[in-house]
């Protein structure tokens, strides 16, 4: 294989035809394709899915001059002196540039000057700036199935001029969990193995890490890591840790498993147990702080602990509550007396004017209205589990609430 390219380049398609996966664009992509002028697009997608494939198919489809770069391979200055001859450029990992590199790409795509399609494995919302994404049309890619991995398994198969069992390709396939880019490097060392080790059984033994990592049957980490939450919220904590080791297993991103942790004691553990939080920030520290593989420990930890602990998502759902409250009947004025008078004008127009200050009176508390006066309704409701029913009680007794959670 020396003297190869690596199959993921003799692989790849050179017309939308070829191209495996992603069906649910492809009325969009073939209109780009037809389309006079070719928008700026993020393609946004899990590793090895084919964003920079198609990319590269409609730049190369306008018949433009094209550049490909990748953003952690390349600075600005010298970004400035390669787009001279380009009209079209393919970047990948536009995550990987800082807010203010982003802004280098505003001007230069306002005025036209250049057509940008960019990839990004992150979440656009979080790593892309608002401003650069509004000039942006975003195309959502996602894992391909196992019944496109495997098309492409016999395609790879093929170049490669190994007859490899269908049951080993399959199990390739099931392996590669919708990344096409570890599939042809499974295809690859498979291809360079003896061919009596190319049975499925043989193969199992001979790719021992691989194996270890998860044959998930097509599973994705996203199903994995919401079993883990389902498990922890349904008490589970044999399921929780089941998941949490197939994630870790399968060399899942363990900042990606303290983050769904994080959000768990929020809205599944909450205020039944305000502890859960802190626990869950504090797994996170010490996973970055210890590193892996070590950092299991803390996680198995916090995964029992948030498992055991009594469930409240009073708080998730009462700001759900208020949101639809936002969306359906729009924002209300702050009431005047809960306004900070600033200037003359605002003291004049009656800004503060009334306002309790809770602190001076008995127990920090006062009788009075904080919400516009057109909105009277509870968007709070508590839940009798843990420790809430304690934290309710304060404000029972001073509102005159009724004194246990129903």
């Amino acid at each position: 294989m020396s003297d190869r390219q690596p199959l993921a380049t003799t692989i790849r398609p050179q017309t939308l035809e070829e191209f495996v996966g992603q069906d649910h664009l492809r009325t969009r992509l073939h209109a780009l394709v037809q389309a006079k002028r070719l928008p700026s697009l993020l393609f946004f997608g899990p590793p090895g899915c084919g964003k920079s494939t198609l990319a590269l198919l409609l730049a190369k489809s306008r018949n433009q001059p094209f550049l490909r770069l990748s953003a952690p391979e390349v600075g600005l200055a010298n970004l400035r002196k390669k787009l001279e001859k380009a009209e079209i450029l393919v970047l990948d990992e536009v995550h990987r540039f800082s807010k203010a590199q982003q802004d280098f790409f505003l001007p230069i795509l306002e005025s036209g000057e250049i057509t940008l399609l960019a990839t990004t494995t992150e979440n656009p919302s979080f790593s892309v700036t608002k401003q650069l994404l509004s000039r942006m049309h975003v195309l959502r890619l996602r894992p391909l199935s196992r019944r496109e991995l495997l098309a492409l398994a016999r395609r790879g198969a093929e170049i490669l001029h190994a007859e490899i069992p269908e049951p080993s390709l399959d199990l390739l396939a099931g392996l590669s969990n919708g990344d096409a880019r570890t599939l042809f490097n499974l295809l690859e060392l498979t291809a360079e193995l003896p061919r009596e080790k190319w049975s499925e059984d043989k193969l199992r033994q001979a790719l021992p890490e691989v194996v270890l990592r998860g044959d998930r049957e097509g599973d994705t980490h996203y199903e994995l890591a919401s079993a883990l939450i389902k498990s922890i919220r349904g008490s589970d904590p044999d399921a929780a840790l089941y998941y949490l080791a197939c994630l870790l297993e399968g060399g899942e991103d363990p900042r990606f498993v303290c983050r769904r942790l994080i959000l768990s004691a929020s809205e599944d553990v909450g205020l039944a147990d305000p502890q859960a939080l802190p626990l869950a920030v504090a797994c996170q520290q010490a996973v970055e702080f210890v590193g892996m593989p070590e950092g299991f420990i803390p996680l198995a930890e916090t995964v029992v602990y948030l498992a055991l602990a009594p469930k409240s998502n009073s708080s998730y759902a009462a700001y759900l509550a208020a949101q639809k409250e936002i969306r359906t009947q729009g924002a209300h004025p702050v009431p005047l007396h809960l306004r900070n008078a600033s200037t003359a004008l605002q003291k004049e127009w009656g800004y503060g004017r009334g306002y309790k200050y809770p602190h001076a009176f008995p127990e920090a508390w006062v009788e009075q209205d904080y919400l516009p006066p057109e909105v009277r309704r509870r968007f709070y409701e508590p839940k009798p589990q843990g420790q809430e029913p304690r934290l309710y009680a304060w404000l029972a007794k001073h509102r005159r609430l009724p004194r246990k959670p129903s």
